[in-house]
C-alpha cells in the first residue's frame, strides 16, 4: 500500500498492542491509544521500542529517527494523528471506555441487543466509530454455535462497515440475516468503491424496492429478468386488413415503470430454500399498512429501561461533569504511563541506551 496510509497503521497497530500488553491490557482503551499517540514521539517510540514484541512494529520509524529523517518521520505521525485528532471529545471517550458489555450480541450466554445512531451533524467524526466497532461484531457473530441474529443498518452510506460484503457472503449458515438499507445504488458506490458496491449488490437474496431512477432502476430491471411476451399489430390498408402475432423478450418489470411508483408501491425479488419454495419470487405490489394494528402496537411500546443514570442524591444531573472527570482520568492515566515507563527504562541497564536516544 501508500507509504503514508500504511505507516499510521502500523503506529496505531504497535501502540494499541502496547496497551494490550501493559497491566494486562487496564488501559487498553481506543481514548488511551489516541492519547498516546499525541504525547512526545521521543517517549513514545522510547516507551515501545522498550519491549521486543513490539520492535520490528517500530522499524520504520526508529530507521527515519536515528538517520535524521525529521521531515519524513513527522510526515509519517500527523498521517495518524491528524485523522485521529477529530475522534477527540469527552463523549466519545465517555462511549468508548469502560467495559459495560462484550459485542459478542448473538452469544447464547449474554444475548443483547446493540442499538446505535450516527449524528448528521458529526458524521465524519462518528462514522469512525462506529465502524470500528462495526467490523469487530461483524468478526464475533459470524461463528458456529450462536444464537440467530440479524444486522440492520439503515441509511447504509453514512458508515463503513467494513468486511460487510464477506458477512452476507458467509454469514448464512451461522444464522446471521443482514438487512440494509439506502436510498440508491449510486450512494453505495460512492462511499463503498464500485467494487465492493457490487458484491453487495450481486450477493444480497431479498431485494425490495421503491421508487428510484437512473442507473439504479436499469440495475433492478435487469437484476429481475425478461419474459416471453406476444406482440400482435394491424396493418389496414384500402384493400385488406393484415394481423400479425409475434414473440419478444421484454423486461419483467421496465425500469420506466421502476422510476414512476407511487407511494407504498414496490418491486422486488425474493429467494427460497430447498425444502421451502416459492413459485413468485419477483413481485410488484402495494404493502397494505394496516392502520390500526400498527396503532395498537405503538400504544402497547413500554419505556426502555434507564441503565445509567446521571443523577445524584440530591437529584442533581451531573453527566456532563463525570463525562468530563472521565477524559480528565483518561489523559492522566497516559501522563502517568508515559512517566513510569520512562523512569522504569532509565533504571533498567540493559534500557539506558533508548533514553539516550531520544
Amino acid at each position: 500500500g501508500d507509504f503514508f496510509v500504511e505507516s499510521p497503521i502500523i503506529l496505531l497497530a504497535a501502540i494499541i498492542w502496547y496497551l494490550k500488553i501493559y497491566e494486562d491490557g487496564k488501559y487498553c482503551t481506543f481514548p488511551h491509544a489516541i492519547e498516546l499517540l499525541n504525547k512526545k514521539y521521543s517517549d513514545v517510540f522510547t516507551i515501545l521500542t522498550s519491549y521486543p514484541d513490539l520492535e520490528n512494529y517500530l522499524s520504520p520509524f526508529m530507521d527515519a529517527w536515528q538517520g535524521g529523517a525529521q521531515d519524513q518521520l513527522q510526515g509519517q505521525i500527523a498521517s495518524a494523528k491528524i485523522p485521529l485528532s477529530r475522534m477527540i471529545s469527552p463523549q466519545l471517550y465517555w462511549v468508548m471506555t469502560g467495559d459495560d458489555f462484550t459485542l459478542d450480541i448473538n452469544n447464547p450466554k449474554e444475548p443483547k441487543i446493540l442499538c446505535v445512531g450516527n449524528n448528521p451533524d458529526r458524521q465524519n467524526i462518528y462514522s469512525a466509530a462506529l465502524g470500528l466497532y462495526n467490523s469487530r461484531i461483524v468478526k464475533l457473530i459470524n461463528k458456529k454455535g450462536q444464537l440467530k441474529s440479524s444486522v440492520i443498518i439503515d441509511e447504509l452510506p453514512t458508515i463503513y462497515f467494513r468486511g460487510l460484503d464477506n458477512l452476507i457472503a458467509t454469514a448464512r449458515s451461522n444464522k446471521v440475516a443482514v438487512c440494509l438499507g439506502f436510498q440508491d445504488f449510486s450512494q453505495l458506490t460512492r462511499d463503498y468503491g464500485d467494487k465492493e458496491s457490487k458484491v453487495i449488490q450481486n450477493t444480497v437474496g431479498n431485494i425490495f424496492s421503491g421508487q428510484v431512477v437512473g442507473e439504479t432502476a436499469k440495475s433492478l430491471s435487469e437484476r429481475f429478468g425478461k419474459v416471453l411476451q406476444k406482440r400482435q399489430s394491424m396493418t389496414i390498408n384500402r384493400n385488406d386488413k393484415s394481423t400479425s402475432i409475434s414473440t419478444q423478450l421484454d423486461s419483467l418489470i421496465p425500469a420506466s415503470k421502476i422510476s414512476t411508483l407511487t407511494q407504498g408501491m414496490f418491486v422486488g425479488s425474493v429467494s427460497d430454500n430447498f425444502d421451502e419454495r416459492i413459485e413468485q419470487k419477483i413481485f410488484h405490489a402495494e404493502i397494505v399498512v394496516d392502520n390500526e394494528k400498527v396503532a395498537a402496537e405503538t400504544k402497547a411500546y413500554q419505556q426502555i429501561p434507564q441503565i445509567l443514570s446521571f443523577v445524584n442524591e440530591q437529584g442533581e444531573d451531573r453527566m456532563k461533569q463525570e463525562i468530563e472527570a472521565n477524559y480528565r482520568q483518561i489523559k492522566s492515566d497516559i501522563l502517568h504511563i508515559v512517566e513510569s515507563e520512562i523512569e522504569r527504562i532509565k533504571n533498567d541497564p540493559d534500557l539506558q541506551h533508548l533514553v539516550q536516544q531520544g
